[in-house]
């Protein structure tokens, strides 16, 4: 429910500045009062691109469902955020920029920090030596007078951090608790908290301000005490019964003792008695649990807690999938065997049929005919919950094909909203092994059906789901007896047999990867994981037809149709701008597919960019993808230095089956071994034909943005013979170019009405350059405050007196022909604004200086788009070269 580099408060608000360009740039203008006025308060425009901003880390249908669900209730009842003192030590950028975030979508979470790390040094630093009592500080005099200064320290800097970024927010250091003494003897100056003051709280809200909270409480007579942050955080959502309560850590989450794994979901109702019993979990793991055991007992079924890093929080905000560990009261699940059925609440599953059983709202089957069935059958298995939001039914073994049948499977959004579903489902894998269902072709449950199963098989209009099948050949005739039981039943009833389920419609949550009940839930790997593309499977083959098996939850289809078979790219680390852009072109590409896609951040969501078929995110290991037999092509879009241990994978690979690879990093730009991919220069097309499709056209190494850029307004002129001297560039990129993770160079309140030079000398992309130019050049980057594009001034030493017509002419002659370089006319200077989302590169200015004894020289100007010419668009074209395509395919119409 957040990313590494999950777009913090300042990558919004430079999307928004690049959405909203003269716009954003008028606001500030605003007079001071009306500026002040609205000073905290998101404006509409910026409100909807931030939230545009969160489909990046989770669905459009996920981040609106939990927005709608934060916004439906009072502003101080979002969330109570607990701050640990590391964290304002550690991550307090962090810190500021994700509590930015939030409230630029309008909403208020409540924070109480702690400063444990930086009370213990000042204290070492005055030479005293804390003490605790049961793992309560023992706060004499002198240690509360040092509590009070740090914490006021502590809260004025968090304070401050968001207001540097322009967020109001209002430092609260006293009057919100008060206190008596927990015990005056045993602990001195430690309260225990019997009173909270919300007027405080709210009045901060209502002026637009975050309340930041110290955890300091004071008696009535005014006497200031010292409390556990921990628990002032508790007594505070006792009081406000938030939707969240969240306590910021640097670990980012529970981690089980004994796998390591860090636990993803606690459903306490089912897990909190088997768990505490475990024998790691004791000490401040077995407090913590119990403390949050009792909060969740007082607060409604509708509040959790998640542990979290600052860094994730959007995540686990935000998405279903989470980054954290959350921990949920959840509700108690009824299971009912054979005749057992008869002790439903016969009442309440008709309210809920009702109003969300699709086959009874479409009036295929009604509710008596339904309860009537249940009586009347002993092979049936059925689970509710207590508050009936969830109802599953399941034919524990088919009477024609002898495996269990998913029968319905209905909810309500309470139960999605809370996790019922997710609970339910892994109960239903522990009690059966393998399972079936069916579902119409266009159903929109369809994603979280393929989320779940292991393989599926479309006919006519339908698509059969399995998971624990583990044999393809059985399950090649399991799925022919299925066809023909459906056929059967069509003639008969004209319906078949399919599963009545409203998942989708009641806004579907997939599961957590890991809960302390994960070692019985566990995913099965599908059996059939080698299958390879163009298998005979002795399935009935009808037009439209297709197999999927899935690997973990990845989908594999051998389609039913003959024909030229389609080629198929894989890509790990599609999470960056990059990823994207690269996954948009390949969905309008006449010629290629996307077979997988690989992200540890996006695991087990939907390619949302990909609509020529269903693919999900996976999270691929060097091994994983080396194993794949279904990829013709892989891109590498991962950052420099991180993709070793994918290229020693598949060059492990036989060589006559490895694939083509294709590395966005700088990692192969330097060597002889790969093929360095640019097109327009270098003879790069007569190699790849040159070598047949093996060698070392099958390992490509793409050209970096500035470097494209920078090597298409010079080469021309050296290859000439008209160069002497230093060739210098002064380049300008947007802030795209500095990816997702959060640095000033791209963050907006860094880069407004400024220009920011960084790698003065040195710059990779120098190196780049010279190499393949075969001649030193100098290159001086920047950043600017818009989002996408690239702006190049190459000054350029010649060895004669020139005209300017003359040097355009180089140009033109040098790029004739060339579909991806625009050679503008004299004088036409290529702008900025005029690149962004377009695939090739501009080269214009074309000025001259020379005679009256200054040395000659040409100034070129190039615009580039980095995340298409200068990255995706050239990978792909680099991409249909070698797979023997139309250089152009899925790039130009």
């Amino acid at each position: 429910m957040t990313a590494s580099a999950v777009l913090p408060a300042h990558a919004a608000r430079a999307a928004l500045a690049a959405r909203a360009a003269h716009a954003a740039r008028a606001a500030p203008c605003l007079a001071g009062a009306q500026r002040h006025m609205s000073y905290g308060k998101p404006h509409v425009s910026e409100k909807e691109t931030i939230v545009k901003l969160l489909y990046n880390i989770g669905s459009r249908n996920e981040v609106e469902q939990y927005l709608r669900h934060f916004s439906s209730v009072e502003s101080h009842q979002f969330a109570v955020i607990k701050v640990g003192g590391a964290v304002l030590t550690d991550e307090l950028d962090t810190l500021a920029s994700s509590l930015t975030f939030l409230s630029r979508v309008g909403l208020y979470p409540i924070v109480v920090h702690g400063a444990g790390p930086q009370l213990n040094d000042l204290l070492d630093k005055a030479g005293i030596e804390p003490q605790y009592e049961g793992g309560i500080r023992i706060t004499d005099a002198k240690t509360l007078a040092i509590a009070r200064k740090v914490f006021q320290e502590e809260n004025v800097k968090l304070v401050e951090a968001l207001e540097k970024l322009g967020t109001r927010a209002r430092p609260i250091n006293g009057g919100v608790f008060i206190a008596d003494y927990l015990d005056r003897e045993k602990y001195q100056n430690v309260g225990k908290i019997t009173h909270v003051n919300k007027q405080l709280i709210e009045s901060s809200i209502r002026a637009g301000a975050l309340p930041i909270l110290t955890s300091l409480a004071e008696t009535p007579e005014g006497q200031i005490l010292n409390v556990n942050a921990d628990v002032a955080a508790g007594e505070l959502a006792r009081v406000l019964e938030p939707l969240k309560i969240v306590y910021l850590n640097e670990k980012g989450g529970l981690f089980h003792g004994v796998t390591k794994k860090k636990i993803d979901v606690i459903n306490l109702d089912e897990e909190y008695d088997d768990l505490m019993k475990e024998s790691w979990v004791k000490y401040g793991t077995k407090l913590k649990i119990k403390e949050i055991h009792d909060l969740l007992m007082h607060l409604p079924r509708s509040s959790s807690v998640s542990i979290i890093s600052a860094e994730h929080l959007h995540k686990e905000l935000f998405t279903h999938s989470g980054a954290g560990t959350l921990v949920r009261r959840g509700h108690r699940l009824l299971k009912y065997t054979g005749s057992e059925a008869s002790k439903l609440d016969v009442d309440r599953i008709r309210t809920l049929l009702e109003e969300h059983d699709p086959e009874v709202l479409a009036g295929t089957k009604s509710i008596a005919e339904f309860l009537k069935s249940l009586q009347s059958r002993d092979n049936i298995t059925v689970y509710a919950d207590a508050a009936y939001d969830i109802l599953c039914v399941i034919n524990n073994s088919h009477p024609t094909l002898g495996v269990p049948f998913l029968e319905k499977f209905v909810t309500t959004r309470t139960a999605v909203l809370n996790g019922v579903t997710d609970n339910l489902w892994q109960l239903v894998k522990r009690n059966f092994p393998s399972l079936i269902w069916v579902a119409h072709r266009d159903d929109s449950n369809k994603v979280w059906f393929f989320e779940r199963s292991d393989g599926s098989y479309t006919w006519a209009d339908r698509t059969l789901f399995w998971y624990g099948l583990e044999q393809i050949d059985s399950i090649q005739r399991f799925v022919q007896s299925v066809v023909e039981e459906d056929r059967k039943l069509m003639g008969s009833t004209g319906r078949g047999s399919i599963t009545s389920s409203n998942i989708a419609s009641a806004t579907a949550v997939p599961a957590r990867a890991f809960s302390t009940m994960a070692s019985a839930v566990g995913v099965r790997a599908a059996g059939a994981a080698g299958v390879r593309a163009g298998m005979s499977t002795g399935l009935p083959r009808t037009a439209g037809s297709f197999l999927s098996i899935h690997s973990g939850k990845r989908m594999y289809s051998t389609s039913a149709k003959d024909g030229s078979r389609r080629r198929r790219m894989g890509i790990i680390g599609a999470r960056g701008y990059t990823g994207r852009e690269l996954i948009r072109l390949l969905n309008q590409h006449p010629d290629l597919d996307l077979a997988v896609v690989s992200s540890r951040e996006l695991a087990g969501k939907v390619c949302e960019h990909y609509t020529k078929s269903t693919v999900m995110y996976e999270s691929l290991s060097p091994a994983d993808a080396a194993r794949r037999t279904d990829v013709d092509v892989w891109v590498l879009a991962l950052p420099n230095g991180v993709c070793k241990p994918f290229v020693e994978a598949f060059l492990k690979v036989p060589e006559a089956d490895r694939p083509v690879l294709v590395d966005l990093s700088a990692d192969h730009r330097f060597t002889d071994e790969w093929l360095y991919g640019l097109p327009e220069l270098y003879h790069t097309r007569s190699q790849f034909k040159a070598a047949g499709g093996a060698g070392k056209a099958r390992r490509i190494a793409n050209p970096g943005c500035y470097a494209t850029g920078s090597q298409l307004a010079i080469a021309p002129l050296v290859q000439a013979g008209l160069v002497t001297g230093l060739p210098t560039v002064f380049g300008v990129s947007g802030y795209s170019g500095a990816g997702t993770t959060p640095s000033r160079k791209n963050d907006p309140n860094e880069l407004a009405d400024n220009l920011m030079p960084y790698a003065l000398v040195g710059h990779l992309h120098e190196r780049e350059v010279s190499r393949f130019l075969g001649r030193e050049i100098a290159f001086m980057p920047h950043v600017g405050q818009f989002f996408q594009g690239i702006s190049l001034t190459v000054s350029v030493p010649l060895c004669r007196s020139m005209s300017a017509a003359e040097v355009q002419q180089v140009f033109a002659a040098a790029y004739e022909g060339e579909r991806l370089v625009h050679v503008l006319g004299h004088g036409v200077v290529p702008e900025v604004r005029d690149i962004a989302g377009k695939h090739h590169v501009a080269v214009g200015g074309f000025a001259v200086q020379g005679g009256d004894g200054h040395q000659p020289r040409a100034v070129v100007v190039a615009t580039i788009d980095n995340l298409l010419k200068g990255a995706a668009t050239q990978a792909l074209q680099n991409t249909n070269l070698a797979l023997g395509l139309d250089e152009f395919a899925g790039i130009l119409a």
